[in-house]
């Protein structure tokens, strides 16, 4: 609620004692003379409830608004630690990636020094075997 972020806390709370107060007040001098209390009775009755009904519904409001930043924090402190979880597993992935990568340039490197050595032994003849395309094609595969 927007009027929570102008006010304290405790105006509301005041504003229920005040209520309280005044409903009190005018009950239990009921019967004792007093002209102020006495000709302005009613009006301070329902002024008074009408302070106890919004002093008891802002109290309510701020109550669920410290409910709700309570959940904001813990999912806020859920979702630090989830990033932290998420950048360590970053890591591990990373590094498998490389490892990869590593494996597949050596594979590589092999192939090519293989293709290299039959080719020598094939390049006066100008016949093309099976295994070596089968190498060959081994070597653009990843």
């Amino acid at each position: 609620m927007w009027i929570l972020k102008f006010l304290p806390d405790w105006i509301f709370y005041a504003i229920f004692l005040v209520g309280v107060i005044g409903f009190a007040t005018t009950y239990l001098f009921k019967y004792i003379p007093i002209p102020m209390i006495y000709m302005y009775r009613k009006p301070i009755q329902i002024g008074s409830l009408l302070a106890i009904v919004f002093g008891t519904f802002m109290s309510g409001a701020i109550y669920d608004n410290e409910a709700w930043l309570y959940r904001v924090k813990e999912i806020e402190a859920k979702v630090a630690k989830a990033e932290e979880e998420s950048k360590v597993a970053n890591t591990k992935i990373d590094n498998k990636v490389e490892t990869a990568k590593q494996k597949i340039v050596q594979k590589q490197v092999i192939v090519k020094q293989y293709i290299d050595r039959e080719v020598v032994k094939y390049d006066n003849t100008c016949v093309i075997p099976k295994e070596f395309v089968e190498i060959h094609n081994k070597a653009a595969t990843k």
